[in-house]
């Protein structure tokens, strides 16, 4: 029996999810002759002082930092930056081998990014040319191609809405259609084939989305760092975010690696029962 091929969507938070931090830390705040445990808590706090949401008042801060300092802030700044950012274990293998095991079971695997960190340094990324598209802040530039202006804001709330984009099967700019009615059997990868990994508060929404919509939901926490990282998961596996609270390891053989390969098992199972279920229903219609 030939199988139709079923789109499913692994979609990641990156900060602490792929990366084992900020990945503006990794080269961005260096640039500014700063360590990341100076700069962020001055980010936050002029975001306070000025009533600013934390995400675009960070944006803003950036500009304004390299603007002080005589640093000209351009795309390939924000590239070269994210060619020195540091992976959890295995997270350059992982892409093409769940793509892999997916196409073994007639699964299209899809990946994705929903992150408030910048497009700008995640287009300098290893691993950027593994996802089917990328959605996190961006800058606007001006003339001499400086950053002027927050172009896209995502944060914890405004996440759901690139689910929603992933659902619909629409690009990063087609904002208004994102409301529009679409039927649920038209809507390329339903929520019961999403799967998001996320680390904090911050993917709260999109966890609880996809887990309240039958997808699957995963908090993964730092495994050098259980004390914190780890006890944040489990609250969120305990508050019932999330399906499951795993230690961010990539890795052939991995509790992550286990998991999402059974899941998609069950994906293509349940498919198979979908064919099969149509196929008796349209018996019934000639009786």
């Amino acid at each position: 029996m030939a199988k139709k091929v079923t789109k499913v969507a692994l979609i990641y938070d990156f900060d602490g999810t792929l990366s084992t931090t900020d990945m503006q830390d990794y080269g961005l705040i260096p640039e500014f002759g700063m360590k990341p445990k100076d700069f962020w808590p001055i980010a936050n706090q002029w975001s306070v002082d000025n009533g600013a949401d934390q995400v675009t008042g960070s944006m803003y801060f950036f500009v304004k930092t390299a603007r002080e300092m005589g640093i000209k802030l351009t795309r390939e700044n924000f590239r070269k930056a994210g060619q020195n950012i540091i992976y959890f274990k295995g997270v350059e293998e992982w892409f093409d081998r769940m793509t892999a095991y997916g196409k073994g079971l007639n699964l299209q695997v899809e990946h994705y990014i929903i992150s408030a960190g910048y497009e700008e340094i995640l287009e300098g990324c290893k691993i950027y040319k593994y996802f089917k598209n990328v959605f996190g802040c961006s800058f606007a530039y001006g003339e001499d191609g400086t950053p002027v202006w927050p172009a896209r804001v995502i944060n914890y709330s405004t996440k759901t809405q690139y689910l929603s984009k992933i659902n619909k099967g629409l690009g990063k700019l087609e904002d208004r259609l994102v409301n529009e009615f679409m039927p649920d059997e038209e809507r390329p990868i339903p929520f019961r084939r999403m799967i998001y990994f996320g680390d904090g508060s911050t993917d709260i929404p999109s966890m609880k989305l996809t887990k309240e919509r039958n997808g699957t939901a995963i908090a993964v926490y730092n495994p050098k760092d259980t004390a914190t990282s780890k006890k944040k998961a489990l609250k969120l596996l305990k508050d019932g975010r999330v399906n499951f609270a795993l230690p961010a390891d990539y890795r052939e053989g991995k509790q992550l690696d286990v998991v999402i390969k059974t899941i998609l098992d069950k994906i293509a199972k349940e498919r198979d029962l979908e064919i099969l279920q149509a196929k008796e229903e349209e018996k019934k219609k000639k009786l």
